[in-house]
């Protein structure tokens, strides 16, 4: 990249700066702790169609999760992390196989809780970088407060696809038109969130203690046409998540993907006792798109690889 290019690039880093410090500031205030976790591991999360990068004999992380679930089974009751992290192949106008991500957990809340937490984070975040909860993204005003739009992932399949992933779920099928079909359809101009995701399509989320049990407990946020945030109430039961690995496993193989190896050690804090707990993953490159009114991520990511 050239200088002539970073220097156009100043003002969504400065913008990054008060996105960060308003983060930081909105988790100090509630009693968090901030915390940092290994980049470079020895066995990613699995998950059907996220690819880890190899880095020599281990791989770069593709999300924090399962160390910081450690830290909440051993006694921390709020943390996050704001950091790098990497999907092998990943690249278009949302998307780089390098990006930064927050992610919080706390125990003794739901997907429900930390949906209130996401809704007072994007509040600040905005009122204190941005100077307000209105904004203007590729040519149309939304409002980021108060209203959110909340669906559940059956009733808008039924709805806009014409079935019912939660009844009988169909992966390539659910893959497809949740892109084709279902974000294209959302609120281009106030927060959607979906709710309710089939089991199989959240791999580390509880499942619904009440019927259907299909359900797991599990949402994403959508703004301005760009998937956001999301969040799960924490799958603790060890063998269900045991279980869950091995038929991802055996997905992937199948299908000619590279198997990671089991995370144990996270396996073992579950068998000792994760509390229950929610968390959220929030991508910090498109909430800086969407405050820098920026279409593609590499405006907002100095030497964007």
């Amino acid at each position: 990249m050239t200088l002539r290019r970073l220097r156009e690039q100043t003002a969504a880093l400065e913008m990054r700066a008060r996105i960060l410090a308003a983060v930081r500031g909105f988790f100090s205030d509630r009693g968090f702790l901030e915390v940092e976790t290994p980049v470079r591991i020895a066995a990613p999360a699995l998950e059907r169609y996220i690819e880890a990068e190899p880095s020599g004999e281990a791989y770069l992380r593709t999300s924090p999760e399962l160390h910081m679930k450690r830290l909440v089974a051993a006694g921390l009751e709020r943390i996050y992390q704001i950091g790098p992290c990497f999907r092998r192949g990943e690249r278009g106008r949302a998307h780089r196989p390098e990006y930064t991500m927050l992610e919080w957990y706390r125990m003794d809340a739901d997907y429900l809780d930390m949906l209130v937490d996401a809704k007072a984070l994007l509040a600040r975040v905005f009122e204190e970088a941005c100077g307000g909860t209105t904004i203007r993204y590729r040519g149309r005003e939304i409002e980021i407060m108060p209203v959110w739009e909340c669906r559940t992932v059956a009733e808008v399949f039924r709805e806009r696809a014409g079935w019912n992933p939660v009844a009988a779920f169909d992966a390539d099928r659910f893959d497809a038109d949740l892109v084709t079909k279902i974000e294209p359809s959302l609120s281009p101009t106030r927060p959607t969130v979906l709710t309710d995701y089939p089991v199989q399509a959240a791999a580390l989320a509880r499942r619904r203690a009440e019927p259907p049990h299909e359900v797991a407990e599990r949402w994403e946020l959508y703004l301005g046409g760009l998937e956001l945030a999301n969040a799960f109430s924490e799958l603790t039961d060890p063998a269900e998540q045991r279980q869950r690995f091995e038929a991802c496993a055996a997905a992937r193989a199948a299908e000619g993907r590279a198997v990671y190896p089991m995370d144990e050690a996270f396996l073992a804090a579950l068998e000792a006792g994760l509390p229950p707990c929610g968390g959220v993953a929030l991508g910090v490159d498109r909430l800086v798109m969407l405050a820098t009114d920026s279409d593609g991520i590499e405006a907002v990511r100095p030497f964007d690889a």
